[in-house]
């Protein structure tokens, strides 16, 4: 009942929107990119990971892509896919490094940690909204400090709207979302699945 009740208030959006935004910017541009590829290729979340990690890789010529997916749920043709999406795009393929062993964030860390080898390297994390808060947490728990984020949001709208992090704004441009059970209720799925990671990470000492 409660988890019906709160779909119909702001709790949701307001709790995603946390997790989405957190605050942790780059002052530099990045010596890296981190595209957390999460399912990859053809996955929603693995193909907004590519997408992004494109537009993120074309605003910074300099910087190296890591492409980091789990070494349970992809194969090595996943790999080349979504590489060969950042070459179809002129990305260069000397600028493209993998990390595939790892099997969670946790792990992941520690091989992009290995594999960049400079812990005072600027990395712009690549991933889903509501996993920002705890990958960015965990590369800074790793000895990176310098981490910023761009979250991969499935629409521009709902990325102004959680920036903005503005209930008026969300009121005026999205009313019908308001009301929308269904949305708010994949929120709060999100949500409650990534604090119990997040507290798993946290007793672990991995964040």
């Amino acid at each position: 009942m409660l988890f019906v009740l709160l779909a119909f208030t702001d709790v949701p959006f307001h709790a995603y929107a946390k997790l989405a935004t957190p605050e942790s910017k780059l002052k530099t541009a990045p010596d890296y990119i981190i595209v957390m590829g999460s399912d990859g290729i053809p996955s929603p979340s693995g193909l907004l990971a590519t997408y992004y990690g494109i537009k993120k890789a074309q605003s910074f010529p300099k910087a190296k892509i890591v492409l980091a997916l789990p070494a349970l749920s992809i194969d090595d043709e996943q790999l080349i896919i979504m590489k060969e999406e950042f070459l179809d795009k002129g990305i260069a393929a000397k600028r493209i490094l993998f990390e595939h062993q790892g099997h969670n964030t946790v792990s992941q860390v520690g091989g992009i940690k290995k594999l960049i080898n400079d812990q005072n390297a600027a990395l712009l994390i690549v991933s889903k909204p509501e996993h920002m808060y705890r990958c960015i947490a965990t590369f800074k728990k790793a000895g990176f400090t310098k981490v910023g984020g761009h979250p991969t949001f499935e629409s521009p709208s709902e990325e102004g709207l959680l920036k903005s992090k503005s209930k008026e704004a969300w009121a005026e441009n999205n009313l019908s979302l308001r009301y929308n059970l269904w949305s708010y209720m994949q929120y709060e799925i999100r949500v409650l699945r990534e604090y119990t990671a997040i507290a798993y990470y946290w007793a672990n000492g991995w964040i």
